[in-house]
Protein backbone atom coordinates (compact mmCIF):
# COMPACT_ATOMS: atom_id res chain seq x y z
CA UNK A 1 0.00 0.00 0.00
CA UNK A 2 1.10 3.84 -0.93
CA UNK A 3 0.90 6.03 1.97
CA UNK A 4 0.31 9.42 0.69
CA UNK A 5 2.25 12.81 1.36
CA UNK A 6 -1.08 14.87 2.02
CA UNK A 7 -3.58 13.87 3.44
CA UNK A 8 -6.83 13.30 0.61
CA UNK A 9 -9.02 16.38 0.07
CA UNK A 10 -12.02 14.10 1.43
CA UNK A 11 -10.43 13.43 4.67
CA UNK A 12 -9.28 16.85 5.54
CA UNK A 13 -13.31 17.33 4.15
CA UNK A 14 -14.61 14.72 6.35
CA UNK A 15 -12.48 15.93 9.71
CA UNK A 16 -15.09 19.07 10.88
CA UNK A 17 -12.45 21.62 9.96
CA UNK A 18 -13.97 24.79 9.17
CA UNK A 19 -11.30 26.49 7.48
CA UNK A 20 -9.65 25.23 5.01
CA UNK A 21 -5.77 24.95 4.93
CA UNK A 22 -4.03 28.03 3.61
CA UNK A 23 -2.53 25.93 0.56
CA UNK A 24 -6.19 25.41 -0.58
CA UNK A 25 -7.01 28.76 -0.71
CA UNK A 26 -6.36 31.19 -4.15
CA UNK A 27 -4.75 34.52 -4.63
CA UNK A 28 -6.74 37.47 -4.00
CA UNK A 29 -6.84 38.04 -8.08
CA UNK A 30 -9.20 35.39 -8.43
CA UNK A 31 -11.10 35.47 -5.07
CA UNK A 32 -13.03 38.20 -6.44
CA UNK A 33 -14.56 36.31 -9.27
CA UNK A 34 -15.67 33.01 -7.57
CA UNK A 35 -19.46 33.46 -5.93
CA UNK A 36 -22.13 30.59 -5.30
CA UNK A 37 -22.17 28.06 -8.38
CA UNK A 38 -26.28 27.55 -7.28
CA UNK A 39 -26.53 31.17 -7.38
CA UNK A 40 -24.33 31.00 -10.47
CA UNK A 41 -25.90 28.70 -12.31
CA UNK A 42 -29.56 30.06 -12.36
CA UNK A 43 -28.16 32.95 -13.53
CA UNK A 44 -30.35 33.44 -16.87
CA UNK A 45 -28.95 36.20 -18.46
CA UNK A 46 -25.55 36.67 -20.55
CA UNK A 47 -24.27 33.88 -22.79
CA UNK A 48 -24.98 30.37 -22.20
CA UNK A 49 -23.09 27.38 -23.14
CA UNK A 50 -24.49 26.11 -26.57
CA UNK A 51 -26.49 22.84 -26.45
CA UNK A 52 -26.03 21.03 -29.81
CA UNK A 53 -28.66 18.05 -30.90
CA UNK A 54 -26.55 15.29 -32.77
CA UNK A 55 -29.89 13.53 -33.60
CA UNK A 56 -29.61 14.73 -37.11
CA UNK A 57 -25.71 14.44 -37.63
CA UNK A 58 -26.35 11.37 -39.77
CA UNK A 59 -29.12 12.16 -41.36
CA UNK A 60 -29.91 10.89 -44.96
CA UNK A 61 -31.52 14.33 -45.87
CA UNK A 62 -28.02 16.11 -47.03
CA UNK A 63 -29.81 19.84 -45.54
CA UNK A 64 -30.92 18.47 -41.92
CA UNK A 65 -27.64 16.78 -41.92
CA UNK A 66 -25.86 19.84 -42.70
CA UNK A 67 -27.82 21.85 -40.51
CA UNK A 68 -26.76 19.98 -37.02
CA UNK A 69 -23.57 19.64 -38.59
CA UNK A 70 -22.78 23.59 -39.39
CA UNK A 71 -24.45 24.58 -35.58
CA UNK A 72 -21.83 22.11 -34.03
CA UNK A 73 -18.99 23.90 -36.51
CA UNK A 74 -20.50 27.52 -35.08
CA UNK A 75 -20.30 26.24 -31.59
CA UNK A 76 -16.21 24.59 -31.58
CA UNK A 77 -15.39 28.55 -33.55
CA UNK A 78 -17.33 30.36 -30.92
CA UNK A 79 -16.94 28.81 -27.50
CA UNK A 80 -14.62 25.55 -27.59
CA UNK A 81 -17.00 23.70 -25.71
CA UNK A 82 -20.64 22.68 -25.63
CA UNK A 83 -23.85 20.39 -24.26
CA UNK A 84 -23.97 17.07 -26.12
CA UNK A 85 -27.50 15.52 -26.50
CA UNK A 86 -28.92 12.62 -28.12
CA UNK A 87 -25.51 11.10 -28.65
CA UNK A 88 -26.18 7.76 -29.38
CA UNK A 89 -24.92 6.73 -25.75
CA UNK A 90 -27.90 5.04 -23.83
CA UNK A 91 -28.59 6.74 -20.68
CA UNK A 92 -28.41 3.38 -19.01
CA UNK A 93 -24.92 3.04 -19.77
CA UNK A 94 -24.04 6.20 -18.85
CA UNK A 95 -25.94 5.54 -15.00
CA UNK A 96 -23.74 2.09 -14.86
CA UNK A 97 -20.56 4.31 -15.47
CA UNK A 98 -21.95 6.98 -12.90
CA UNK A 99 -22.98 4.75 -9.99
CA UNK A 100 -20.15 2.27 -10.94
CA UNK A 101 -17.61 5.20 -9.92
CA UNK A 102 -18.96 6.57 -7.29
CA UNK A 103 -19.55 3.14 -5.38
CA UNK A 104 -15.74 3.38 -5.86
CA UNK A 105 -15.67 6.99 -4.25
CA UNK A 106 -17.81 5.69 -1.53
CA UNK A 107 -15.23 3.15 -0.51
CA UNK A 108 -13.18 3.72 2.43
CA UNK A 109 -10.00 6.10 1.86
CA UNK A 110 -8.09 2.91 3.21
CA UNK A 111 -9.59 0.41 0.51
CA UNK A 112 -9.40 3.48 -2.62
CA UNK A 113 -5.46 3.97 -1.19
CA UNK A 114 -4.43 0.29 -2.59
CA UNK A 115 -5.45 1.76 -5.92
CA UNK A 116 -3.20 4.86 -5.19
CA UNK A 117 -0.86 6.44 -8.10
CA UNK A 118 2.94 7.53 -7.56
CA UNK A 119 3.32 11.12 -9.53
CA UNK A 120 7.00 11.04 -7.98
CA UNK A 121 7.87 7.88 -9.76
CA UNK A 122 6.28 8.79 -13.22
CA UNK A 123 3.20 6.24 -12.28
CA UNK A 124 0.04 8.35 -12.83
CA UNK A 125 -2.82 5.98 -12.93
CA UNK A 126 -4.49 4.98 -10.08
CA UNK A 127 -6.19 7.46 -7.50
CA UNK A 128 -4.54 10.79 -6.27
CA UNK A 129 -4.87 14.41 -5.38
CA UNK A 130 -3.27 16.80 -6.93
CA UNK A 131 0.30 17.55 -6.45
CA UNK A 132 0.84 21.59 -6.46
CA UNK A 133 3.20 22.02 -9.99
CA UNK A 134 3.31 25.93 -10.13
CA UNK A 135 5.79 27.68 -7.70
CA UNK A 136 3.31 28.97 -6.08
CA UNK A 137 2.71 25.54 -4.43
CA UNK A 138 -1.32 25.53 -4.06
CA UNK A 139 -3.90 22.37 -4.24
CA UNK A 140 -6.83 22.19 -6.14
CA UNK A 141 -9.72 21.01 -3.75
CA UNK A 142 -10.43 17.19 -5.19
CA UNK A 143 -8.95 13.80 -5.33
CA UNK A 144 -9.23 11.96 -8.41
CA UNK A 145 -9.12 8.49 -10.37
CA UNK A 146 -6.99 8.42 -13.40
CA UNK A 147 -6.25 5.53 -15.95
CA UNK A 148 -6.18 4.79 -19.80
CA UNK A 149 -9.46 3.55 -20.98
CA UNK A 150 -9.09 2.86 -24.47
CA UNK A 151 -7.41 1.25 -27.27
CA UNK A 152 -8.19 -2.07 -25.47
CA UNK A 153 -4.32 -3.52 -26.17
CA UNK A 154 -2.77 -0.71 -23.97
CA UNK A 155 -4.84 -0.69 -20.67
CA UNK A 156 -3.20 -1.64 -17.49
CA UNK A 157 -6.14 -3.99 -16.05
CA UNK A 158 -4.29 -4.13 -12.46
CA UNK A 159 -4.81 -0.70 -11.87
CA UNK A 160 -8.67 -0.99 -12.63
CA UNK A 161 -10.96 -1.21 -9.30
CA UNK A 162 -12.43 -4.66 -8.62
CA UNK A 163 -14.71 -2.72 -6.65
CA UNK A 164 -17.58 -2.17 -7.63
CA UNK A 165 -17.81 -5.57 -9.49
CA UNK A 166 -19.74 -3.21 -12.79
CA UNK A 167 -17.04 -0.84 -12.76
CA UNK A 168 -14.51 -2.87 -15.52
CA UNK A 169 -17.70 -3.63 -17.70
CA UNK A 170 -19.66 -0.51 -17.58
CA UNK A 171 -16.53 1.76 -18.11
CA UNK A 172 -14.71 -0.29 -20.80
CA UNK A 173 -18.23 0.03 -22.94
CA UNK A 174 -19.11 3.38 -22.43
CA UNK A 175 -14.65 4.32 -23.38
CA UNK A 176 -15.72 2.23 -26.82
CA UNK A 177 -18.93 4.01 -27.59
CA UNK A 178 -17.08 7.10 -26.97
CA UNK A 179 -14.46 6.36 -29.15
CA UNK A 180 -17.33 6.24 -32.26
CA UNK A 181 -18.52 9.15 -31.13
CA UNK A 182 -15.05 11.01 -31.31
CA UNK A 183 -14.98 9.85 -35.06
CA UNK A 184 -18.02 11.62 -35.66
CA UNK A 185 -17.27 14.64 -34.23
CA UNK A 186 -13.34 14.64 -35.65
CA UNK A 187 -15.07 14.09 -39.59
CA UNK A 188 -17.51 17.60 -38.80
CA UNK A 189 -14.92 19.30 -37.68
CA UNK A 190 -12.69 18.40 -40.48
CA UNK A 191 -15.11 19.18 -42.91
CA UNK A 192 -15.65 22.17 -41.09
CA UNK A 193 -12.35 23.38 -42.28
CA UNK A 194 -12.46 22.47 -45.74
CA UNK A 195 -10.48 18.72 -45.75
CA UNK A 196 -11.36 15.45 -45.96
CA UNK A 197 -14.18 13.79 -43.67
CA UNK A 198 -10.66 11.79 -41.81
CA UNK A 199 -7.87 14.06 -41.65
CA UNK A 200 -8.12 15.58 -38.23
CA UNK A 201 -8.64 12.00 -36.63
CA UNK A 202 -6.07 11.03 -38.67
CA UNK A 203 -3.38 13.83 -37.54
CA UNK A 204 -4.06 12.88 -33.73
CA UNK A 205 -3.32 9.21 -34.10
CA UNK A 206 -6.51 7.36 -35.63
CA UNK A 207 -8.13 4.41 -34.20
CA UNK A 208 -4.61 2.89 -33.08
CA UNK A 209 -2.54 5.80 -31.66
CA UNK A 210 -5.07 7.83 -30.09
CA UNK A 211 -5.50 7.61 -26.54
CA UNK A 212 -8.61 7.79 -24.34
CA UNK A 213 -7.54 8.76 -20.62
CA UNK A 214 -10.32 8.73 -18.06
CA UNK A 215 -10.40 10.92 -15.23
CA UNK A 216 -13.36 10.79 -12.35
CA UNK A 217 -12.76 13.98 -10.74
CA UNK A 218 -14.03 13.80 -6.76
CA UNK A 219 -14.90 16.92 -5.26
CA UNK A 220 -15.93 16.75 -1.79
CA UNK A 221 -18.22 19.65 0.10
CA UNK A 222 -16.02 22.18 1.35
CA UNK A 223 -16.34 24.02 3.97
CA UNK A 224 -14.90 27.51 2.69
CA UNK A 225 -16.09 27.20 -1.45
CA UNK A 226 -15.81 30.69 -1.63
CA UNK A 227 -12.05 30.84 -1.43
CA UNK A 228 -11.44 27.33 -3.22
CA UNK A 229 -11.28 25.98 -6.51
CA UNK A 230 -11.88 22.44 -7.61
CA UNK A 231 -9.74 22.93 -10.22
CA UNK A 232 -7.87 26.14 -11.64
CA UNK A 233 -8.17 27.92 -14.36
CA UNK A 234 -7.03 25.95 -17.39
CA UNK A 235 -7.34 24.86 -21.32
CA UNK A 236 -7.10 20.89 -21.98
CA UNK A 237 -4.37 19.66 -23.51
CA UNK A 238 -6.50 16.72 -25.40
CA UNK A 239 -7.72 17.11 -28.63
CA UNK A 240 -11.29 16.65 -27.61
CA UNK A 241 -12.51 16.25 -23.92
CA UNK A 242 -16.11 14.87 -23.30
CA UNK A 243 -17.53 15.28 -19.69
CA UNK A 244 -20.46 13.62 -17.76
CA UNK A 245 -21.55 14.63 -14.10
CA UNK A 246 -23.84 13.70 -11.43
CA UNK A 247 -25.66 17.09 -11.77
CA UNK A 248 -24.30 19.26 -9.55
CA UNK A 249 -22.81 22.46 -11.25
CA UNK A 250 -19.48 23.38 -10.80
CA UNK A 251 -18.11 24.09 -14.49
CA UNK A 252 -17.40 27.78 -15.54
CA UNK A 253 -15.67 28.86 -18.46
CA UNK A 254 -13.70 32.04 -19.34
CA UNK A 255 -16.23 33.38 -22.54
CA UNK A 256 -15.72 37.35 -23.99
CA UNK A 257 -13.88 38.29 -20.65
CA UNK A 258 -16.15 36.29 -17.97
CA UNK A 259 -16.82 33.56 -16.10
CA UNK A 260 -19.91 31.60 -17.49
CA UNK A 261 -21.47 28.86 -15.24
CA UNK A 262 -22.40 25.99 -17.73
CA UNK A 263 -25.89 24.30 -16.66
CA UNK A 264 -26.93 21.06 -15.72
CA UNK A 265 -28.41 19.68 -19.11
CA UNK A 266 -30.21 16.34 -18.31
CA UNK A 267 -28.57 13.45 -20.36
CA UNK A 268 -25.82 15.28 -21.90
CA UNK A 269 -22.47 15.27 -22.52
CA UNK A 270 -20.49 17.92 -21.90
CA UNK A 271 -17.54 18.58 -24.92
CA UNK A 272 -14.20 20.56 -25.10
CA UNK A 273 -12.23 21.09 -28.13
CA UNK A 274 -8.68 20.90 -26.80
CA UNK A 275 -5.39 22.82 -27.70
CA UNK A 276 -4.46 19.78 -29.93
CA UNK A 277 -7.35 20.77 -32.45
CA UNK A 278 -7.02 24.19 -31.66
CA UNK A 279 -3.66 23.86 -32.91
CA UNK A 280 -4.25 22.04 -35.93
CA UNK A 281 -7.30 24.27 -36.72
CA UNK A 282 -4.31 26.99 -36.53
CA UNK A 283 -7.32 29.39 -33.50
CA UNK A 284 -10.05 28.82 -36.06
CA UNK A 285 -11.69 25.95 -33.16
CA UNK A 286 -11.16 27.49 -29.57
CA UNK A 287 -9.42 25.99 -26.27
CA UNK A 288 -11.65 27.62 -23.81
CA UNK A 289 -10.08 28.51 -20.40
CA UNK A 290 -12.48 26.76 -17.61
CA UNK A 291 -12.23 25.93 -13.74
CA UNK A 292 -14.18 23.87 -11.35
CA UNK A 293 -16.32 25.52 -8.13
CA UNK A 294 -16.81 23.76 -5.36
CA UNK A 295 -19.70 24.12 -2.66
CA UNK A 296 -20.57 23.46 1.16
CA UNK A 297 -23.39 21.19 0.22
CA UNK A 298 -23.25 19.05 -2.50
CA UNK A 299 -20.45 16.25 -3.38
CA UNK A 300 -19.75 17.17 -7.33
CA UNK A 301 -18.34 14.53 -9.47
CA UNK A 302 -17.02 14.20 -12.86
CA UNK A 303 -15.94 12.03 -15.13
CA UNK A 304 -13.56 13.39 -17.93
CA UNK A 305 -12.46 11.33 -20.43
CA UNK A 306 -9.59 12.83 -22.77
CA UNK A 307 -8.82 11.98 -26.16
CA UNK A 308 -4.68 12.43 -26.54
CA UNK A 309 -2.14 11.65 -29.36
CA UNK A 310 0.78 9.93 -28.86
CA UNK A 311 2.91 11.90 -26.87
CA UNK A 312 5.81 11.36 -29.09
CA UNK A 313 5.11 10.27 -32.67
CA UNK A 314 3.18 13.04 -34.22
CA UNK A 315 4.50 16.73 -34.67
CA UNK A 316 1.27 19.12 -34.04
CA UNK A 317 1.31 22.24 -36.18
CA UNK A 318 -1.31 24.07 -38.12
CA UNK A 319 -2.08 22.30 -41.25
CA UNK A 320 -1.44 23.48 -44.37
CA UNK A 321 -4.53 24.07 -45.39
CA UNK A 322 -5.49 26.04 -42.93
CA UNK A 323 -2.82 28.24 -43.17
CA UNK A 324 -1.90 31.28 -45.29
CA UNK A 325 -0.04 34.79 -46.54
CA UNK A 326 -2.93 36.07 -44.28
CA UNK A 327 -3.46 33.79 -41.39
CA UNK A 328 0.30 32.62 -40.87
CA UNK A 329 0.92 29.80 -38.54
CA UNK A 330 0.03 30.66 -34.76
CA UNK A 331 1.79 27.50 -32.85
CA UNK A 332 5.24 25.81 -33.85
CA UNK A 333 5.65 22.77 -34.22
CA UNK A 334 5.99 20.62 -31.28
CA UNK A 335 5.25 17.23 -30.00
CA UNK A 336 2.43 16.59 -27.29
CA UNK A 337 4.82 16.01 -24.68
CA UNK A 338 6.54 19.45 -25.98
CA UNK A 339 2.98 20.96 -25.70
CA UNK A 340 2.62 19.47 -22.25
CA UNK A 341 6.51 20.77 -20.60
CA UNK A 342 5.75 23.94 -22.00
CA UNK A 343 2.67 24.65 -20.45
CA UNK A 344 3.57 23.70 -17.03
CA UNK A 345 7.09 25.91 -17.63
CA UNK A 346 4.64 28.61 -18.70
CA UNK A 347 2.18 28.41 -15.70
CA UNK A 348 5.82 28.44 -13.40
CA UNK A 349 6.56 31.45 -14.61
CA UNK A 350 3.36 32.97 -14.58
CA UNK A 351 3.20 31.85 -10.72
CA UNK A 352 6.64 32.98 -10.28
CA UNK A 353 5.27 36.30 -11.93
CA UNK A 354 2.43 36.59 -9.60
CA UNK A 355 5.08 36.71 -6.69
Amino acid sequence: MVTSVLPRVESLASSGIQAIPKEYVRPQEELNSIGNVFEEEKKEEGPQVPTIDLRDIDSQDEAVRQKCREELKKAAVDWGVMHLVNHGISDELIDRVKIAGKQFFDLSVEEKEKYANDQASGRIQGYGSKLANNASGQLEWEDYFFHLVYPEDKRDMSIWPRTPSDYVEATAEYAKQLRGLATKIFSVLSLGLGLEEGRLEKEVGGLEELLLQMKINYYPICPQPELALGVEAHTDISALTFILHNMVPGLQLFYQGKWVTAKCVPNSIIMHIGDTIEILSNGKYKSILHRGLVNKEKVRISWALFCEPPKEKIILKPLPEVVSEKEPALFPPRTFAQHIEHKLFKKTQDSLALK
